[in-house]
């Protein structure tokens, strides 16, 4: 039995093998695809195995790496103030004229504490930074380096002191020290950017800087700038940046260079060009710094249109001859320039932003206001070429801009200005969207050039979007980034007039108060024309009175601003308002107003109030009483309309009587 086992276990073991490798020989000439695939995937394996690997540098992050990325997780809270004025409530601003002078007393207050702590280290030795922060540190502002040496010249120009590092280097000379080139360089910058004058201390005037005119200190104050504004100041003749430059033993373009743009800074434009050809006479080639200021000075040097067009040609032509690359501020200077050669500039300037692609120079910022500027010159906004701005919005529509110029941040306003003047409400949406992508929003200027984009975006906004997208956008940009101004005010008065949604005043004279506007007659009494012009609800009329008689507590109040003087249609608007909500009382007390303010009440009032004082007889005797007493026409009718209407004593009637007779007898 057992063998009889043993035998059956052999020969099963013996079939099986035969079997399987008979199934091996089968699938290998049926299975060859599947071979090779695999061959190829342990070749390949085989083959990676053998390479090396790379690993990754490691990435460098910025400081402010951490905030940012904390930042990007939140949005901007539209209810919320900037967030520079939240450290202190009470100084939270309600205007854009309050936004700027908290945030300058705070940038005073920054720098007072800084100079008190340059200006007497001593007292400010201790740090209590971990690490260490250099920039909170007493910086060194006064000089330490008595002795005649290079490093104490080094050290007077790096303090800004002109006087003492003229008076350093020309006691070395006499000396007979040897000073670097570098460091002669270096004095020269600082002589000739300085015009050879002390730089201005914070809130001091310029020495020996005559006094400026109204029209001067109009155009430093900073709305409407020209290309002369920048460079408008005195190079006197003779003075330390002339006799350095004349001291030198070898004059190079880098010595030209800083001349030449120290005296196009200055307002020296005729001897810029005289340098300039002095420096070509000693076959020396200019840099490009040099061509960038000759060329801002052009429109200082002709007058015609075709002048100006053909010298800035002539100079484009001496840097392609002269091998000089242009770079993003020579082509930002001719477009600048264009600005005042009239309709030629247009071709022109185009040309120019081929030049730039062709060469690869991207365009600023400040390149595309220059470009708007040219081409929406005034005149009819139905002359407008629209097309210009939407063409370029669509090109740089995802784009985020940094700053490169110092005209970089009039573009938004200027591009908004456009939409506002040709009423296109989608590229105004454009330019607004603009300003979210990156870090764009930083170059929209200071507090007033930002006020002005937002005014204008706003006021589109009111011309042509329905009330509610317009209340959704109002609630979004106040308080966090706009602060209306009464126009604004008023565009949104008219928004809400045109749609009929007039039941929302009460409201919006809220914020009127809150923005400090309610001492704008104009403003006032345009919202108070709005509530009064027809009859309303029950409801809304109640609201109204309520409103009316806060803008009443407005005219009452004891302000240190300009306050508010009662006309005869703001006194007859709270008076209708009133009547319409039948507080006959607080009503009469506006009538009362009329007497001591001497102002005259229209008779369709008159004839409004007496018809609520059916029955109160005495408030309407009252009534003509204050009509004889001004003398109105309507006196006799109103009369005639009390012993009519109402229920009156013999004393009543003999003195309505008698105000009828005398008004006949005056007749």
């Amino acid at each position: 039995m057992a063998a009889s086992g043993r035998h059956a276990g052999h020969y099963i073991n013996k079939n099986s093998k035969s079997l399987l490798n008979h199934l091996d020989k089968l699938l290998g000439q049926r299975g060859f695809a599947l071979s090779s695939v695999l061959r190829q995937q342990t070749a390949t394996l085989q083959n990676d195995s053998t390479e090396a690997i790379v690993i990754p540098r490691k990435k460098t992050w910025g400081k402010e790496a951490v905030l940012e990325a904390l930042a990007s997780t939140v949005n901007r809270d539209p209810t919320a103030y900037h967030y520079q004025f939240q450290d202190d409530p009470y100084l939270t601003p309600r205007t854009s004229a309050e936004s700027k002078l908290y945030s300058m007393s705070q940038e005073s207050g920054r720098a007072a504490a800084k100079y008190f702590v340059d200006m007497y280290p001593k007292y400010f030795t201790k740090d209590f930074a971990e690490p260490h922060i250099p920039c909170l540190m007493p910086a060194s502002v006064v000089l330490s380096l008595e002795e005649v040496s290079e490093e104490a010249l080094k050290e007077r120009i790096g303090l800004r002191k002109v006087g003492a590092a003229v008076e350093m280097y020309d006691q070395l000379v006499q000396a007979g020290t040897p000073i670097s080139k570098q460091m002669t360089y270096d004095l020269l910058d600082l002589v000739c950017f300085y015009g050879d004058r002390e730089p201005a201390q914070e809130g001091e005037p310029e020495a020996d800087q005559p006094e400026a005119s109204a029209e001067e200190l109009r155009r430093k104050r900073g709305r409407f700038h020209r290309a002369s504004d920048t460079l408008r100041g005195v190079w006197r003749e003779n003075n330390n940046a002339e006799r350095l430059f004349r001291l030198l033993p070898e004059r190079d373009a880098r010595c030209y260079s800083a001349v030449i743009r120290g005296m196009v800074k200055h307002g020296a434009f005729a001897k810029a060009f005289d340098m300039y050809t002095d420096m070509l006479n000693n076959r020396l080639t200019a840099d490009v710094d040099i061509f960038n200021a000759l060329i801002l000075a052009v429109p200082e040097m002709r007058e015609a249109y075709t002048e100006k067009v053909d010298f800035i040609t002539e100079l484009l032509n001496q840097m392609n001859q002269q091998k000089v690359q242009p770079n993003l501020q020579t082509f930002n200077h001719v477009l600048k320039v264009l600005r005042r050669c009239g309709a030629l500039a247009k071709s022109i300037s185009l040309q120019t932003l081929s030049e730039m692609k062709a060469l690869g120079i991207a365009p600023s910022l400040a390149s595309f206001n220059h470009l708007l500027a040219i081409f929406y010159k005034g005149g009819s906004a139905a002359d407008y070429p629209t097309d210009i701005l939407q063409e370029l919005l669509s090109e740089i529509e995802t784009t985020s801009f940094t700053c490169q110029d110092p005209e970089d941040v009039w573009f938004f306003s200027s591009a908004m200005k456009i939409c506002l003047e040709t009423k296109d409400m989608k590229l105004g949406y454009k330019v607004h969207s603009l300003v979210g992508v990156g870090d764009n929003w930083r170059l929209l200027g200071d507090s007033y050039q930002q006020g002005m984009f937002y005014y204008r975006f706003f006021s589109l906004l009111c011309l042509m979007e329905h009330v509610d997208v317009v209340l959704k956008w109002y609630h979004q940009l106040m308080p966090s980034l706009y602060y209306p101004n009464p126009q604004g005010m008023r565009d949104l008065l008219q928004a809400l007039d045109t749609e009929s949604r007039l039941e929302l005043l009460p409201s919006i004279w809220k914020d009127v108060k809150t923005l400090g506007h309610d001492n704008k007659s104009d403003l006032v009494e345009e919202l108070l024309s709005l509530m009064a012009r027809e009859k309303h609800s029950p409801e809304v009329q109640e609201s109204f009175a309520d409103c009316a008689l806060d803008i009443k507590a407005a005219f009452d109040v004891d302000r240190r601003k300009p306050s508010l003087e009662w006309s005869p249609l703001a006194l007859g608007h709270v008076t209708t308002l009133l009547l319409r909500a039948g507080r006959i009382p607080q009503a009469w007390e506006m009538m009362q107003l009329f007497k001591s303010k001497n102002r005259i009440p229209s008779e369709a009032l008159l004839e409004d109030f007496l018809s609520k004082c059916s029955g109160a007889p005495t408030t309407a005797v009252e009534l003509v009483k204050l009509s004889a007493a001004f003398c109105l026409p309507a006196t006799p009718q109103l009369a005639q309309r009390v012993l009519l209407e109402c229920d009156l004593t013999e004393d009543q009637r003999t003195t309505l009587s008698e105000l009828e007779s005398s008004w006949d007898h005056n007749e």
